[in-house]
């Protein structure tokens, strides 16, 4: 029957009564959610993969340059002054991951997440395929160190080192840039060391991780499995055993043909214990809902792979809330998820706002430090500055000069009247804003700058202007 209490509990499922590491050898899932699921899996490693190198307007798709502070995301770049907006999508993001949780329970875990993905999609395909199913690899870890289990370990190892390096490699990508990878890829590596011994730590915590560490990351490291506590309640739709059908009056009971269970009053559970075998973190689902399930349904499959080789209806493990199986109530939508969505509405659309206010050059123009007012003659008084004009399109902007919108007065830049600003770059300098004393208003006089491409005003500036103190 299902357990009573909690004691399950007061351990992980991957170690074992002595406090070692418990190795998990899951079964090689099918089913049609496994099938969903493959699909899925590759779709995302195209995109993980491919995601660095696309460029839209000649933006790289994804990039978190945090050294040069660049960030590209979808194909929109954002600068350091572009932050509060890379903050606020962040949080949006995290909003939006909790609002599924709450809804669909660790659902992003089984279907979503890179180390889900890389882990039973990739490492774990490579090493069906080298080492053979659970049974296999069972026999292969128990028997002594002879010529079959050192080659197909120095294999499967191999192959786990090149993958990666591959994936490290991807990774970097996202980190420089994916044409800053290929130009070094075509390089030696000698010339690159800088970013080639990265590289190779990298691989040794990517192969750490696939090879050794595993499932430990979604139990142990992974801060989202441990927001599941909070997160989820009784109405969240889970990766259940249905324990009402599975346990019935009498617990459980293994099949026998021709049996009468429904007299016997046992649960459609036949204790064959393939959602067990087949779990790649090692846990029983007729316990409950745990820490280390991920919901990546592998034990419905092999549930419902069963319950159709004997006759009974399929769904005994599913997709339901704890309130479904209890109540058979249909899932709802909670007060909880509505808060959840409507901060999550009003966050995006300030998002959207402020991504159409974004301007596509941002200046900052600043008095140069220590450096009081000056005189030209007996009206004029003068103050210097340097500026900085970034701007965020790949397309060289030409032509750019400055112009004074609120007094009357001059703007000369030391480098001449006109300057360019690079694609993807920035433009700095020096200048100085002349205005009469009859234009000033005491000590500190508030300024608005325009700055100009040829005729059309693309940026607004305000500024200090310093004047003598007789001015007030």
């Amino acid at each position: 029957m299902i357990q009573e209490n909690d004691n399950f509990r007061d351990s992980l499922g991957t170690v074992n009564k002595e406090g070692k590491r418990a190795w998990v050898f899951p079964k090689k899932p099918s089913g049609r959610y496994y099938t969903w699921r493959t699909r899925v899996s590759y779709a995302l490693l195209v995109f993980l993969i491919l995601a660095p190198f696309i460029k839209i307007n000649g933006n790289q798709f994804l990039l978190f340059n945090v050294l040069e502070r660049r960030f590209h995301i979808f194909g929109f770049p954002f600068w350091p002054q572009d932050f509060y907006l890379f903050v606020l999508s962040m949080i949006i993001g995290v909003v939006f991951l909790a609002l599924f949780t709450v809804a669909f329970g660790r659902i992003f875990c089984g279907w979503i997440c890179p180390q889900t993905i890389f882990m039973e999609m990739v490492f774990r395909k490579i090493e069906y395929r080298i080492e053979g199913d659970r049974g296999a690899q069972m026999r292969l870890d128990r028997q002594p160190w002879n010529a079959e289990k050192i080659r197909k370990r120095l294999l499967k190892w191999s192959v786990f080192v090149l993958i990666s390096f591959g994936i490290a490699n991807v990774f970097l990508a996202y980190l420089i840039g994916g044409d800053v990878v290929l130009e070094y890829i075509k390089e030696s590596p000698a010339g690159h060391l800088g970013t080639f011994i990265p590289l190779l730590i990298f691989t040794g915590v990517f192969y750490f991780i696939f090879a050794w560490f595993r499932e430990q990351v979604c139990i142990i490291a992974c801060p989202y499995g441990r927001l599941q506590g909070v997160l989820l309640d009784e109405k969240s739709i889970v990766v259940a055993y249905d324990h009402k059908r599975g346990e019935g009056k009498n617990g459980r009971k293994k099949f026998r043909k021709n049996e009468d269970r429904k007299a016997l009053e046992h649960g459609d559970c036949i204790d064959c214990l393939q959602c067990v075998q087949v779990c790649p973190t090692g846990i029983d689902i007729r316990n409950g809902t745990q820490l280390e399930c991920v919901n990546c349904t592998a034990c419905i499959d092999a549930c419902d792979h069963i319950m159709e080789k004997v006759g009974y209806p399929k769904g005994l493990i599913r997709y339901a809330s704890e309130e479904n199986i209890r109540t058979k109530t249909p899932f709802r939508v909670t007060a909880r998820m509505k808060g959840y969505a409507a901060v999550l509405f009003i966050l995006m659309g300030l998002l959207t706002g402020l991504l159409f206010l974004r301007n596509e050059v941002e200046v900052t123009l600043l008095r140069v430090p220590g450096q009081l007012f000056g005189r030209e003659g007996a009206n004029v008084i003068s103050n210097v500055y340097t500026y900085k004009a970034v701007n965020k399109t790949t397309a060289e902007i030409d032509s750019v000069t400055f112009r004074l919108l609120s007094h009357e007065g001059e703007v000369k830049p030391v480098s001449g009247a006109r300057f360019q600003i690079p694609g993807q770059g920035m433009a700095e300098g020096t200048l100085f804003i002349k205005l009469p004393q009859s234009q000033l208003e005491g000590d500190k006089t508030r300024l608005k700058l325009g700055l100009y491409r040829k005729d059309k005003q693309i940026e607004t500036v305000t500024v200090n202007f310093q004047g003598p103190v007789s001015y007030r």
